[in-house]
């Protein structure tokens, strides 16, 4: 085993193995053949031995720009991964139980350059003019009223729900007609080159598949990144107590609805993702607070409609490897990094890391690309983690053990600025680029509660006449609009598998 240094001698690029599929697999795949198939030799090399998690099936708006990057038509993809629209995630029982609030994906209200739109609802809540945060978004009410719409007018914020099964099946059909290869087989052993980079994988039939980059998608086993080079791993779990999760499937009892349900319980959480044809539906919970036969009686006691599929465990460690890139490999996924999926940043996650990658891919593997990824990916994982983290820190639940644990729990210094910056004025620490944008800290902290104690001056500036007008086009517009949207349901049918290619089809079969 090698550990990783700080100098690398430059090595040429011109074959890249990616050592596993699923959705990690085929993400990097696809993006790779599309982008650079006509110069690379790409091949992906899995074994349908080795089952996925295949939990991902949550996603936010990036996705719908990785796939216009690519050019994957939505009617096509949708139809073939048997998907849905998501508008944001239904938060129920975080702040207390009985309490829910929705984390929409979309802009509330007009900001003003010196202040964002929040500090004019602040004041207008203090003066009596303001009705909820969520009358002002209209993703939020859209998905309050089961709705949804393409605009030509207005750009609506949306994600999907989807098959996970279904959709690395349909990136590998998108994939091998792009020029990857892939190779059954399940890898036994990872060969070292004298200067400790990874040389081939051996397959259990004796094949030897030789590479250039390697992207370990290996999963948690991480058996590229982690045992072979021996990167390590650091934990998060004094921030993210959960370790444990059980997931399952089953039939759909009622219409499907626009939006993620996040379902705070004792010990953890539960997840409901409506598909087109099922539920998806998982637990996640802390095995310190929570035995795994309490877990699953807990879940099998909630969820609705008919089991299709019986509860599968998932075991995590929340944390990152302490270099996503080291050497020739690129950790993708799960083998990289994992912060449970309660804002579905998972696949995000994938995304980035793909994109990151293909902005600065190498002719050659040198030290200063392997840095500044490993810089851009660290920043990008620490401010999903603090997003995450909020969630727990400021629930106002004390009735069990997790979660008054959770409540003496030190968080890290750059969620703790955020959060008392927002309680004391009312505006939102953001860095450009980050993920979660300033209008998603809002409602969420707004959502649990948090209420801050003063707003920006720039909104006194309006008179009283003045403020109480603008706070009332945007709600008439918000409401306006949404009503022309048509059901959630009705917008899926455009979206029916009849509308799938047979070779799209075939693809995902």
């Amino acid at each position: 085993m090698h550990s990783p240094d700080s100098t690398l001698a430059p090595r040429p690029v011109k074959r890249v193995v990616i050592a596993g599929g699923g959705t990690a697999g085929w993400m990097a795949a696809a993006a790779l053949s599309k982008t650079l198939g006509k110069v690379l030799d790409i091949v992906l090399v899995e074994s349908e031995e080795i089952g996925t998690v295949g939990v991902g099936e949550a996603t936010i708006p990036t996705l719908v720009t990785f796939h216009r990057l690519l050019d994957i038509k939505e009617q096509e993809y949708m139809a073939a991964v048997q998907g849905t629209v998501k508008l944001g995630i239904s938060f129920e029982n975080w702040k207390d139980v009985g309490h829910r609030y929705i984390h929409s994906f979309g802009i509330s209200g007009k900001d003003h350059w010196s202040a964002g739109f929040q500090n004019f609802w602040l004041r207008g809540r203090a003066e009596g003019l303001a009705s909820e945060y969520s009358d002002y978004c209209i993703e939020l009410q859209a998905a309050l009223q089961d709705r949804f719409s393409h605009l030509p007018r207005y750009h609506v914020n949306y994600a999907y729900h989807m098959d996970a099964a279904l959709y690395a099946r349909y990136l590998r059909g998108f994939s091998e007609r792009h020029g990857c290869r892939r190779i059954e087989g399940k890898i036994v052993d990872v060969a070292t080159d004298a200067e400790g980079n990874i040389a081939s994988l051996r397959l259990e039939r004796g094949e030897v598949i030789e590479g250039d980059l390697f992207i370990d998608c290996t999963g948690f086993r991480g058996l590229l990144i982690g045992k072979t080079l021996g990167v390590g791993f650091t934990d998060w779990s004094h921030w993210l107590f959960n370790d444990s999760a059980l997931a399952t499937q089953t039939t759909a009892v009622r219409d499907a609805v626009p939006y993620t349900r996040a379902i705070a319980g004792d010990s953890g959480w539960q997840w409901r993702i409506p598909l087109q044809h099922r539920v998806g539906n998982g637990i996640v919970y802390s095995s310190r607070h929570m035995s795994d036969d309490q877990a699953r009686e807990e879940f099998l006691g909630s969820v609705e409609g008919e089991i299709i599929k019986q509860p599968w465990p998932v075991r995590f460690q929340p944390g990152q490897r302490q270099q996503c890139w080291a050497r020739n490999c690129v950790a993708l996924g799960l083998a990289g990094s994992f912060i449970e999926p309660l804002e579905s940043t998972t696949i995000h996650l994938i995304q980035r890391g793909i994109v990151h990658l293909l902005q600065n891919f190498p002719q050659v593997i040198t030290q200063p690309a392997i840095d500044e990824y490993n810089a851009r990916l660290d920043e990008e994982l620490q401010h999903v983690r603090d997003f995450v983290v909020m969630h727990y820190h400021i629930s106002d639940r004390r009735d069990t053990p997790y979660w008054r644990e959770i409540a003496e729990m030190k968080i890290p210094d750059t969620l703790r600025h955020r959060i008392e910056l927002f309680r004391e004025t009312g505006n939102v620490f953001h860095v450009p680029g980050e993920l979660f944008g300033v209008n998603s800290w809002v409602q969420v902290m707004l959502g649990q509660g948090i209420q801050p104690r003063r707003y920006h001056p720039t909104a006194d500036v309006m008179s009283r006449e003045d403020l109480a007008r603008f706070l009332g086009d945007i709600r008439g517009n918000v409401l306006d609009t949404v009503r022309q949207f048509p059901a959630h349901m009705d917008h899926l049918r455009h979206y029916a598998p009849a509308q799938v290619p047979e070779a799209v089809a075939a693809a995902a079969r």
